[in-house]
């Protein structure tokens, strides 16, 4: 190798060698710089935490009430941005700014510019004092947004610009002059605290290619209620599309998680009986996704569920400002309060599908508000209901049981028909003669076949939408009646203390109602020795009641003794009607004074008739062939 090339290489190796070593020791310097700012920063926190301590020792020594909301010491040290504004608010403690009307009693927090907590006027929590929909620190409310770096509304620390009775006005300055603003307003006697997010001068600090924020809301529901299985079956989310009636439910009562990669109006936490709702008068959200997790029965926490939701949002700068709505719905499910805001809020109580729907929204609701304006007493209003279903379809009442008692008086003619056509179940003509027969005897006696299941087809879906009605009616919650302190939910007698197939407790409504279905069973059942009857008999009068007991012991204490009710009143019509008005004896004779008068047959008999003989006439050809 050459003499040059050698000196070349250990030049290149000394400059190389230097290079590092002047790289290593300004490393080394600005470590050492970072390390001694933050070191700094920590003394300089450390100092105004002591400070504040001892500041607020002397308030309290001057009888002041002071509350902090937030521990400086929490905020991280090294949490340094581009923007100086923005390092300085990230630093600030974040304070309260109560908002508070008839209804609520809102705590907005500075620290993010979000709700802080949300009490419920008017209504209490099961063995509380106050009904705290929105707990402090079990809610965080956070936009996104980037402006050159990340910026997390939650992190900082607003100035209050602006304040009045009903509103308050957050902001978040900038050093170029924009601003991020919150305000909030709660009107008088609402349950709604309306938001109004601005963008201002933000057209040099937000990039073009920016056009998107994101809103997070993250929120532990709290337990509420007596019973924890009740209350967790009737909590889910509900979200609901633009141009939908209806919300779309997840969660009921169950984990779950979903995206929506299309737009949504509003969504909602929504508890057993009270809501969390949270809608976009923008057009929209742009796109969603949730989580919802529910509590353990036992948790200490008290949280029933914790729900999360990320909804994306158009971002549209026009000359650096931006404007959007928010509306937030802190309030009971109560089914007029949320009908009155036309956003249908009120989908989001279950009162069952279409059919049951209308006898529960446009009968059991408005009857049960009727009653409301004259008795107090809520047990009262459930028998008065109760009456009234009864009184209203005891005509069908009547008829059914004078069919049923018509059947059981020509039952000696129909077992003589049964004898005069012994091949009817294998041939087909012998049948046929049957059916004419025996439709023919129902016609002398006045009978109609389906008369006695007109009642019971009325009656199902009424009971059906009781069913729904009950567990989901705030009007209930923590209403007592006799012995029960809360209609809204299960009734005990008697605590176990342990569980027996799923029963921790015995529910006195429910096994009184249990007992009423046994009895009314016992009344109605037909006495045979048929031995084909006997399994029918065996579950309607002991299988079905013992099913309902276990079935009704964790519902509502009201449904129980709604159905506790309908049975003793039905008892008291089939004995009235068996006593008074349908006598066996009376409908005998008018039986056999009605078998030698001719029948009047209607045109859709007489049809009847002639599609008989038609098919009599083609059987008749076949055989021929």
């Amino acid at each position: 190798m050459k003499r040059d090339s050698i000196i070349g290489i250990i030049l290149i190796g000394l400059i190389m060698f230097g290079f590092s070593w002047y790289q290593n020791k300004e490393y080394q310097k600005q470590e050492a710089a970072i390390r001694a700012y933050n070191d700094s920063l920590a003394n300089e926190q450390m100092i105004q935490l002591a400070l504040d301590s001892l500041a607020r020792a002397e308030a309290i020594e001057r009888g002041e009430v002071v509350v902090i909301k937030e521990d400086a010491a929490q905020q991280p040290a090294g949490n340094v941005y581009k923007d100086e504004c923005l390092t300085e608010a990230a630093r600030g403690e974040g304070s309260t700014v109560v908002l508070e009307n008839e209804v609520l009693k809102i705590e907005i927090n500075t620290k993010g510019a979000q709700p802080y907590s949300v009490n419920v006027k008017n209504y209490k929590a099961y063995g509380k004092d106050d009904l705290v929909l929105v707990r402090p620190g079990k809610s965080d409310y956070n936009v996104t947004l980037y402006a050159g770096e990340q910026i997390n509304t939650r992190d900082f620390n607003f100035t209050v610009a602006d304040r009045s009775q009903s509103s308050v006005t957050l902001r978040l300055a900038f050093a170029g002059g924009g601003y991020i603003q919150q305000k909030f307003t709660l009107p008088e006697n609402s349950y709604m605290l309306y938001n109004e997010l601005s963008f201002s001068n933000m057209g040099d600090i937000v990039p073009r290619n920016v056009s998107n924020f994101d809103i997070d809301w993250s929120l532990a529901v709290p337990r509420l209620e007596k019973g924890y299985k009740n209350e967790k079956q009737y909590s889910k989310l509900d979200v609901l599309f633009p141009g939908d009636t209806k919300p779309e439910n997840i969660a009921n009562g169950k984990d779950a998680s979903k995206t929506y990669n299309t737009r949504l109006e509003w969504f909602n936490f929504h508890q057993q009986f009270f809501s969390s709702i949270l809608t976009s008068t923008n057009g929209g959200f742009s796109s969603a996704s949730f989580d919802v997790k529910f509590g353990q029965e036992h948790d200490a926490d008290g949280t029933l569920m914790y729900c999360k939701a990320n909804l994306g949002n158009d971002l549209q700068l026009q000359g650096g400002n931006a404007q959007y709505s928010y509306e937030f719905y802190f309030g009971p499910n109560n089914y007029r309060i949320l009908r009155s805001f036309d956003r249908n809020y009120d989908k989001v109580i279950t009162i069952g599908g279409r059919l049951i729907g209308l006898i529960t929204r446009f009968v059991i609701i408005p009857c049960f508000e009727f009653l409301s304006r004259f008795f107090s007493n809520y047990g009262i209003i459930i028998l008065l209901m109760t009456l009234i279903i009864k009184l209203v379809i005891s005509p069908l009442t009547i008829k059914s049981y004078m069919s049923s008692a018509k059947m059981n008086a020509i039952r000696p003619e129909v077992d003589k028909i049964n004898e005069k056509y012994p091949k009817a179940a294998t041939d087909q003509k012998e049948a046929m003669k049957k059916q004419q027969a025996t439709m023919e005897l129902y016609k002398r006696a006045g009978i109609n076949p389906a008369g006695g299941c007109l009642p019971m087809l009325l009656q199902f879906p009424i009971l059906w939408a009781m069913f729904r009605f009950f567990p989901s009616s705030i009007e209930l919650r923590q209403q007592p009646f006799l012995w029960a302190d809360d209609l809204s939910t299960y009734d005990s007698v008697l605590d176990f203390g342990f569980s027996i197939l799923g029963m921790d407790h015995l529910s006195l409504f429910a096994l009184l109602m249990g007992a009423s279905m046994f009895v009314y069973s016992r009344m109605t059942m037909p006495a045979t020795n048929d031995p084909q009857m006997a399994p029918m008999r065996f579950m309607s009068v002991w299988m079905l009641p013992i099913m309902m007991v276990f079935i009704c012991n964790s519902l509502s204490a009201g449904l129980s003794y709604y159905y506790l009710l309908s049975n003793i009143i039905t008892m008291i019509q089939t004995f009235v009607i068996k006593k008074f008005i349908v006598k066996p004896e009376k409908l005998l004779a008018e039986i056999e004074a009605n078998k030698n008068k001719p029948i009047k047959k209607s045109k859709w008999q007489q049809r009847l008739e002639e599609a008989q003989k038609m098919a009599e006439a083609q059987q008749k050809a076949r055989a021929r062939r």
